[in-house]
């Protein structure tokens, strides 16, 4: 028999193959031996497979075609049945949960560190709990056990007390235990090491062919059509007359469907099935592995266990335990095979070992059980640690619900639904921003060494505690701009965005370059010694206010009282011109933009629903010289539009299908690359930059909002009178070519007045200062103008129609039932969002979006909230009310304001100080 202390003796170190070679799977040689089997009584391989012939023929036309019938291809299918979509095909190229779901531990843990995967989780468990079984009187095997998160330092158990916190806004419940409380709901456990623990009652385990053929029942009861044993062999993709590309058709060896939807939920597959229509999914196959236990006295109905410190969880199996966890040396599955379905690999106990380890420390008694069986198969995983869905940018119809890194079975009823609502309406219900493809900037989607490294990062990170202001290691320097090299001379601590290095903050202590991934020292590559970047990051691994505080507070206070340089290159910066580009722009954009060329106009792009895809600055421009980024040459109508770098791609695949389907005739250029942009902000920013620019800076000569071509330090650029932290100031959009010198001569100018170099940490905490938005914080797609406080926005007194002005008429008759509200604290804690809102003693919301606000000396924070007896929500609501915001369990009154606390007059972005 096998023993777990036998695989800990036996598990040798030895060197692993390096990450871009291909290591076969093999075990130790050493190690102790065990079946290969999943602890499943039934799974789908034991009814028969690769038969040859499919399960029934193919139709000949479809709406939707969805391929791979795993977790998530199937909740996909049962969603757009659901909701009246009866004419869709679902093909699995061997039985049902091939591949990957049929091998999942299908653990579903209800708590996340995010409102919107909160939901999506609930979601899963209603249909596994409640509707599956009420629509076909069949069992899923859905098994509600608890879940119990250990905590072994406080650290880890503030991480927990902020799910808790949130918890209480979605109704989850959950509980603080002290350890002597652990060791009550669980005997067994090892408490010796315990901080506290995190337990939720309502956890459970799914069983995979139970919920795949329950939802395949389910599916086509109401209409939709299930084939096994039907490889997809092609995908036929077409050009438009616009030359728009759409899905047209998918091939298989038993017949052609033609049908304008494909949705990838390959897993595993799904880059090799994106590859068939040219299409980019940016993810990577490994090996990621469980073991059963024998039979363990004492362990029934006990909770599943996530110890995040030991990086392992321990799944209650019947009267056994599944130990499994994330490494920081997994196998890459290098060659993924077409013909692999339900085959296991061996395991390999010398990367498994540390997971032995951590549970024998948890839960001594392992030490002397038996390992029956090894489960290790193949699991996509991707950059970030979240799936990949939506349509692809590069052809229409194309939908991803792929890479979800081993949270398919969790994740798949919420994301099945959500996509199926993508499909049908054209974008979710749910902000799934954070899932979208189109959250990847497409030069990344296709780099190899940028998706091997980050996938790595965020799976060997993947039960690391969630820190507010963390940045990856990995997959950096892909874009740099102009005055990153001058930046970093001058101590600037870069963040990634979008693949673009941009300013964070300023350290007094000097260069700190982000250095080339080490892999944390796995695959034999030898860890940064003295890594200063790294080290400035895990000063920040705090819950607290951070170390650097008081750096940002000087970088935002210089900008309040003197003035700072913000390099804000990173941001997208498009062209939309042509003769029709006036028609565009009236759809596109909420505001009235269709004026004189000059003028500069912030704001927003709808969808139908009325939901917010985007804040942004649009500027009528006149035609240029061809060779100048500054100002494109172009018959008809012009407008530069500049938009925050971090949701580039999604802004531009936005515009680019609504151009698309009014086939207007009009050009979206991107010029992201070929300028720069500083924003000089500040009381003395006019002083300094009348040196600097060849222009009349007053009030009655540049005023706010406006634009203008002119020359600073001899090179043209374009300035424009704006602001995102609520100062004066101006920002000089240069070309590429000419930022260094103009950011010289700004400084230069500036020295005698105090000018500083500036972050984006010093952006956050201004600009929440002022109340302005932060587009994916408190401004998502679920959220509408009215809601956030932007129906200024809105070009509701004209009649020019625009994209979503049905829905917000709508709301605007109906009422608002959310609203965003700011809040301030009198005791200056440090908040981060997901904070819970209490009104008169019952929750009405959670915080969006929160920081410090240093001119006012206070914690300011941003939530939506809602009148617990579903009335709207109107200013008066929002006033008589007594707050608090509940933080980690703690509750901190708080005052709640309808304008913003910094300059609510607006005098100071106008130049009256």
């Amino acid at each position: 028999m096998s023993y777990v202390s036998c695989a800990l003796r036996a598990a040798v170190p030895h060197r692993l193959p390096a990450p871009w070679r291909s290591p076969r799977p093999f075990s130790s040689a050493t190690g102790p031996t065990a079946k290969k089997s999943v602890p499943y009584q039934k799974t789908l391989k034991d009814e028969g497979s690769g038969s040859g012939e499919p399960s029934r023929p193919p139709p000949s036309s479809a709406e939707v075609v969805v391929v791979g019938g795993g977790s998530l291809g199937c909740q996909t299918t049962y969603h757009l049945a659901k909701q009246g979509i009866t004419n869709v095909v679902l093909l699995e190229r061997d039985r049902l949960t091939s591949g990957t779901t049929w091998h999942t531990a299908g653990l579903l843990w209800q708590l996340r560190p995010s409102d919107v995967e909160v939901e999506l989780l609930a979601h899963t468990r209603d249909v596994v709990s409640r509707d599956l079984p009420a629509e076909t009187g069949l069992h899923t095997g859905w098994v509600q056990n608890g879940g119990l998160f250990i905590a072994s330092n406080k650290q880890r158990l503030d991480e927990y007390k902020r799910l808790m916190s949130l918890g209480k806004v979605y109704g989850v419940e959950s509980y603080v235990l002290t350890p002597a409380q652990t060791k009550d709901l669980y005997p067994l456990m090892n408490i010796d090491d315990l901080y506290g623990t995190l337990y939720v009652p309502k956890d459970g385990t799914m069983d995979p062919a139970g919920t795949c053929t329950t939802l395949a029942r389910a599916a086509t009861a109401r209409g939709a059509m299930i084939i096994e044993n039907c490889p997809v062999t092609g995908i036929q993709v077409r050009a438009d007359d616009f030359g728009v590309k759409r899905v047209y058709a998918v091939e298989t060896p038993h017949g052609t469907i033609q049908t304008p939807c494909v949705v990838n939920c390959a897993g595993v597959w799904a880059r090799a099935l994106g590859q068939l229509a040219g299409v980019h999914v940016p993810l990577v196959g490994m090996h990621h592995a469980y073991v059963v236990t024998e039979r363990i006295e004492g362990i029934q109905n006990m909770p599943n266990v996530r110890d995040h410190d030991a990086s392992v969880y321990l799944r209650l199996q019947g009267d056994a335990l599944s130990v499994g966890g994330y490494e920081s040396n997994p196998i890459f599955w290098e060659e993924v095979s077409e013909k692999f379905a339900f085959g296991l690999f061996d395991l390999d106990w010398d990367v498994f070992m540390q997971h032995i380890e951590g549970a024998i420390n948890r839960v001594p008694v392992l030490e002397k059980t038996g390992i029956k069986s090894t489960v290790c198969g193949p699991e996509s995983f991707t950059a970030d640690h979240k799936p990949l869905m939506g349509e692809a940018p590069e052809v229409r119809g194309f939908f991803l619900g792929c890479g979800f890194n081993s949270a398919g079975m969790m994740l798949g009823g919420g994301c099945g639904r959500e996509l199926a609502r993508w499909i049908i309406h054209g974008r979710p219900e749910k902000d799934m921003y954070g899932y979208d493809i189109r959250r990847f900037h497409h030069s990344l989607t296709d780099n190899n060494r940028w998706i091997r490294e980050r996938s790595h990062e965020s799976y060997a990170k993947n039960y690391s505690v969630v820190f507010p202001h963390d940045e990856p290691l990995a997959g950096r320097n892909m874009r740099k701009d102009p005055l990153h090299e001058e930046l970093l001379r001058q101590g600037c601590v870069f963040q990634e965005r979008h693949g673009w290095e941009r300013p964070g903050w300023f350290s007094p202590g000097g260069a700190a370059p982000v250095l080339d991934y080490d892999y944390y020292g796995a695959y034999g590559q030898e860890r940064h010694r003295d890594y200063t970047y790294n080290r400035l990051l895990g000063d920040e691994y705090t819950f607290d206010f951070p170390p650097h505080h008081e750096i940002i507070k000087n970088e935002c206070l210089t900008c309040r009282n003197a003035l700072a340089l913000f390099d804000m290159s990173y941001f997208g910066k498009f062209y939309l011109v042509g003769p029709e580009a006036t028609k565009a722009a009236n759809w596109l954009f909420t505001a009235d933009v269709s004026k004189a060329p000059g003028s500069t106009v912030y704001t927003c792009m709808l969808n139908k629903q009325g939901g917010v895809e985007s804040d942004l600055t649009v500027s009528r421009i006149s035609p240029g010289d061809p060779a100048s980024p500054l100002a494109p040459a172009f018959e008809g109508d012009g407008y530069y539009l500049a938009i925050g770098g971090a949701v580039a791609q999604h802004n531009w695949s936005h515009i680019a299908a609504v151009l698309q389907d009014m086939k207007l005739q009009c050009k979206l250029l991107d010029c992201s690359e070929e300028l720069g942009m500083m924003s000089i902000q500040g009381p003395q920013s006019r002083v300094v930059l009348q040196e600097v620019l060849d222009t009349d800076l007053s009030n009655e000569a540049f005023p706010f909002s406006t634009h203008k071509i002119t020359t600073a330090a001899g090179c043209k650029v374009r300035a424009m009178r704006l602001s995102f932290v609520g100062e004066m100031g101006w920002e000089l959009h240069v070309p590429k070519a000419d930022c260094v010198k103009v950011y010289q001569a700004v400084m230069q100018a500036g020295a005698r007045h105090g000018i500083v170099n500036a972050g984006y940490r010093a952006i956050d905490s201004l600009s929440i200062e002022k109340g302005y938005r932060h587009w994916h914080a408190d401004l998502r797609p679920d959220d509408t103008p009215l809601e956030a406080g932007l129906a200024f926005t809105c070009k509701l007194k004209s009649s020019i129609p625009f994209l979503g002005r049905e829905a917000v008429e709508a709301q605007k008759a109906k009422g608002i039932f959310r609203r965003l509200v700011c809040f301030t604290t009198e005791e200056k804690v440090p908040m981060f969002g997901l904070e819970a809102v209490w009104r008169d003693g019952k929750v009405v919301g959670h915080i969006r979006r929160a920081d410090f606000g240093f001119a006012i000396d206070k914690t300011i924070a941003y939530g939506y909230i809602r009148d617990p007896t579903g009335g709207p929500v109107s200013l008066d609501f929002v006033k008589s009310g007594s707050y608090e915001l509940e933080r980690m369990g703690v509750t901190f009154p708080a005052q709640a304001h309808t304008k913003s606390p910094f300059d609510p007059d607006n005098k100071r972005v106008k130049g009256f100080y």
